[in-house]
C-alpha cells in the first residue's frame, strides 16, 4: 500500500493518535502525518502510507490555511482554551475594538514575521521538548523563528465582527494562511498584544494543506467504511498526485535507468528556477523520484528515489 490520505481530524485526538488508528484500520506499519494539529484542533491532516512516507518533507512544507476563533480578554499559559487562565494585566484594554483597530493589528502581523515558539510546543531545545519543561514549571529563552503570514483577516459572522461573551470577553473569527512552522496560538497572542489585551485560541480548524481542502477529506469512520467496502482506492491518493503542485518531467527509458541509480539527467529548454523541485515520472505516469533542478548545469538531480518502482 502506497499513497496519501486526507483525514478530517476530530477534536480530542493527537496527530499521533490518528496515525495509530490509521495503522490499525489499514493493517499497515509505515504510516506518518505531515504536520501536527493540537488535540483541541480539528481539520485536515495529510497522512502518508507505505513508501510515500518519504514524501513527508515535501508535503509538510506546503502552505496551510486555518479558521480560528480568537478570544480577546485574557491569556492562558498554553495559548489556547486547554490552559490555565492568566490574570489580566492592569493596562489591558477591555474592548470592544473598532474594525480599523483590528485591521491595523492584523496588517502588522502579515508578511514575514518573527515568532517565538510557545513553551507548550513539541519544539526541542537542549534535547528536550519545550512542553516537557513547561509542565515542570520551567520557562527557557527561545530563539525567534521567521514565518510567513500570507493571509490574516477577520471572518464576519451574522453581520458581527466581534461576538461578546457573558464574561466580558470577545470572540473574533479569523482566516489564517501561513507557511509551515507557524504557531497560530502565538499569532493570536501577538494579535491581542497589539490590541493591548490578552488573547488565546478557543477554536482552530485546518481547512487547507497546499491545494488540498478539508472538504475533500474523510473521517476515520469513513476510512473504516472504505476498507470494509473494498473501496480504499477511491480515497487513497497516489504519490504523484500528492505532489501535483510541483512541475513534472516524463523520463525516457535511458533517463529512468540513470535516475534509479541516483544519477543526474540533463534537461534542455526548461523554465524551472534553480533549486525547484520536480516530479520525475516513468512512462506510466508513476512517480519515480523527486528531483532538484540545477539551472547552471541544466540537470535534474534525483533527491529522493523510489527504488521499488519497476524498471
Amino acid at each position: 500500500m502506497n499513497g496519501g490520505l486526507l483525514i478530517d481530524k476530530a477534536a480530542g485526538l493527537t496527530s499521533h493518535d490518528v496515525v495509530g488508528k490509521v495503522r490499525h484500520i489499514l493493517h499497515q506499519r509505515r504510516v506518518g502525518h505531515t504536520g501536527t494539529l493540537d488535540p483541541f484542533a480539528t481539520g485536515l491532516l495529510v497522512i502518508l502510507v507505505g513508501q510515500s512516507t518519504r514524501l513527508a518533507q515535501f508535503v509538510s512544507g506546503m502552505e496551510k490555511e486555518y479558521e480560528a476563533v480568537i478570544r480577546l480578554g485574557y491569556r492562558t499559559d498554553t495559548g489556547d482554551l486547554t490552559g490555565q487562565r492568566l490574570e489580566p494585566e492592569s493596562q489591558y484594554n477591555n474592548g470592544p475594538w473598532t474594525e480599523a483597530q483590528i485591521e491595523e493589528a492584523m496588517s502588522t502581523l502579515r508578511g514575514e514575521i518573527d515568532q517565538i515558539p510557545p513553551m507548550y510546543s513539541a519544539k526541542k531545545q537542549g534535547g528536550r521538548r519545550l512542553y516537557e519543561l513547561a509542565r515542570q514549571g520551567q520557562e527557557v529563552a527561545r530563539e525567534p523563528v521567521q514565518v510567513g503570514i500570507n493571509a490574516f483577516e477577520p471572518i464576519w459572522s451574522a453581520g458581527e465582527l466581534l461576538k461578546e461573551n457573558h464574561d466580558g470577553t470577545f470572540d473574533l473569527k479569523a482566516r489564517v494562511a501561513c507557511t509551515a512552522g507557524t504557531y497560530v496560538r502565538t499569532l493570536a497572542e501577538d494579535f491581542g498584544r497589539l490590541l493591548q489585551t490578552g488573547a488565546h485560541l478557543v477554536e482552530l480548524r485546518r481547512t487547507r494543506v497546499g491545494d488540498y481542502l478539508v472538504a475533500q477529506a474523510q473521517t476515520l469512520a469513513d476510512l473504516k467504511t472504505a476498507v470494509a467496502e473494498e473501496s480504499l482506492g477511491q480515497v487513497l491518493r497516489m504519490p504523484d498526485e500528492l505532489l501535483a503542485a510541483f512541475a513534472a518531467v516524463d523520463l525516457t527509458p535511458d533517463d529512468l535507468k540513470r535516475v534509479l541509480n541516483g544519477l543526474d539527467i540533463r534537461v534542455n529548454e526548461q523554465v524551472w528556477t534553480d533549486g525547484e523541485r520536480v516530479r520525475m515520472r516513468d512512462s506510466n505516469g508513476q512517480l519515480v523520484a523527486v528531483g532538484i533542478f540545477n539551472a547552471a548545469n541544466q540537470v535534474l538531480h534525483p533527491s529522493i528515489v523510489f527504488a521499488e518502482v519497476n524498471q
